[in-house]
């Protein structure tokens, strides 16, 4: 399958206000230009359109989007417009809670529950105005098989990431403004990546994962994934906040997030690491990374090399507190209904059951070491982000279980994927993945040509204002972002 790109240009978008950003919708929409029903008929058609090739939905909610669409309209008709988010469709992973609807996480073992009450998430949005067009598919529990697989729309035959599988690949197909996504290894991040869009892990207990099927208690993360960085940031005005339910939110101040948003990078500090997230990328990925950073240098960025003791054991660190922790959260229901969960998961879970204590406690107490290194990093050189790549390669291929970096290397896939990425979880930093080219050669043989590349830009804690900030300007400053793939 041809991977060739479309620019997104400003008649289609016209024609078709499925591709536009939700900036720009709530513009058009404020202005009485578009209306709410216009738009959700445009994501549904697109939906019709693209989703029995991408799967990208677990749930469709045709008519209550519609439904939920007109009150939109008539609300507007009233003088009453709830913000940005207003008339706005947007697809929830199928992890967050949905009164009246369905919640299946994936899995058999949640077949047929509906519950009761929104995820504080979910609530917060519908109060903003958000339409709700779907439940999208997720790995199973964030863990295990996504069957039938969810593909990416750069490339049918190619993984769209996980496990926020259906929420990226949604996004990049335009058959949602934005998603919302988990990430407790990377699962926002590495979905944005391989589809070309954008996705932000917010710091850990900026935003409540109250009513969302966990996977690991310390690691969750909850954030959305969208098209641009600045509909990333009208989403966390929505999200971010205190929540009493979720006894890890954090009761920190909450800025809005667009304010600083155009103030340019002049005079940032940018740690780019010497150690460990270099060391095994391929050669698109690093020659990406290499030229957005040059972007950000000729915009006034100040590059930085540091070193972080000790992150490449973030990997063995997360994976050991992964594992029991979410052993802990299915220790019931594995119980009683083993045989309703897929065999990689039930095995990760069992093994779960089979850590120590102290083993687990031993694990804790290393990610506090690593959270000391990224602090001292930070204050050491005065940082304002670290830049990395996103992901060490690009999307590969549905039925790939390893990865080729030469001289015969192979390495697993579930290790690779999540490399990059998990050292954010364990020291629970904001991190932003923008897109920031696509690779250029198959190095013989062992990356697609064509597929989208990642930029990772992490901040201190609380800090998700100058993480958007930087993502932002290098948005602005280069096209990735308007680029569509090819269905």
């Amino acid at each position: 399958m041809g991977v060739a790109e479309t620019l997104v240009s400003k008649a289609t978008v016209t024609d078709r206000p499925c591709f536009l950003s939700i900036a720009e919708a709530a513009k058009l929409i404020a202005s009485r230009e578009l209306s709410p029903v216009e738009l959700t008929r445009s994501v549904l058609e697109r939906i019709d359109e693209t989703d029995a090739r991408v799967h990208a939905y677990a749930t469709r909610l045709d008519e209550r989007a519609l439904d939920s669409a007109r009150n939109a309209e008539a609300a507007i008709g009233r003088g009453e417009n709830a913000g940005p988010l207003h008339g706005i469709p947007i697809a929830l992973k199928d992890l967050y809670y949905t009164a009246g609807i369905p919640t299946g996480a994936g899995s058999d073992v949640l077949s047929g529950f509906v519950p009761s009450h929104d995820a504080t998430v979910t609530q917060l949005l519908r109060q903003a105005g958000a339409i709700l067009v779907g439940k999208t598919v997720t790995h199973e529990f964030a863990y295990g098989q996504n069957v039938p697989p969810t593909r990416n729309p750069w490339d049918l035959e190619r993984t769209p990431g996980g496990s926020s599988a259906g929420s990226g690949a949604a996004v990049a197909a335009h058959s949602c403004l934005a998603a919302m996504g988990t990430d407790t290894g990377g699962s926002i991040r590495m979905p944005a990546s391989v589809d070309g869009v954008v996705g932000l892990k917010p710091t850990y207990g900026r935003v409540s994962r109250f009513g969302v099927v966990p996977l690991s208690w310390s690691l969750d993360h909850c954030g959305p994934i969208t098209k641009t960085v600045e509909d990333a940031a009208l989403i966390m005005n929505v999200i971010a906040g205190p929540d009493p339910r979720d006894p890890a939110s954090a009761s920190v101040a909450v800025d809005d997030a667009t304010r600083s948003l155009r103030e340019g990078v002049r005079g940032l500090r940018l740690g780019v690491p010497s150690n460990y997230f270099f060391d095994r990328i391929h050669r698109s990925v690093g020659s990406a990374v290499e030229r957005a950073l040059n972007v950000l240098e000729d915009m006034g960025a100040v590059r930085v090399a540091v070193e972080i003791p000790h992150v490449e054991l973030s990997v063995p660190i997360g994976i050991g507190i992964l594992m029991p922790e979410a052993s802990a959260v299915h220790q019931s229901w594995i119980r009683q209904q083993p045989s309703r969960y897929d065999d990689g998961t039930r095995r990760m879970l069992e093994a779960g059951e089979l850590v120590l204590a102290t083993d687990y406690l031993r694990a804790q107490r290393a990610r506090s070491v690593i959270k000391d290194e990224f602090k001292r990093t930070f204050q050491n050189h005065r940082l304002d982000a670290l830049i990395t790549p996103t992901e060490p390669t690009a999307a590969t291929r549905i039925d790939q279980m390893s990865v080729d970096f030469g001289a015969d290397e192979l390495e697993p896939f579930f290790s690779v994927f999540v490399r990059q990425t998990i050292p954010f979880n364990v020291s629970g930093l904001p991190a932003l993945s923008v897109p920031c080219g696509f690779s250029e050669d198959n190095e013989g043989g062992r990356i697609g040509v064509g597929l989208p590349i990642g930029l990772h830009i992490a901040g201190r804690p609380f800090d998700e204002a100058t993480v958007l900030r930087i993502g932002f300007a290098y948005e602005s400053a280069t096209a990735w972002h308007t680029r569509r793939p090819p269905i």
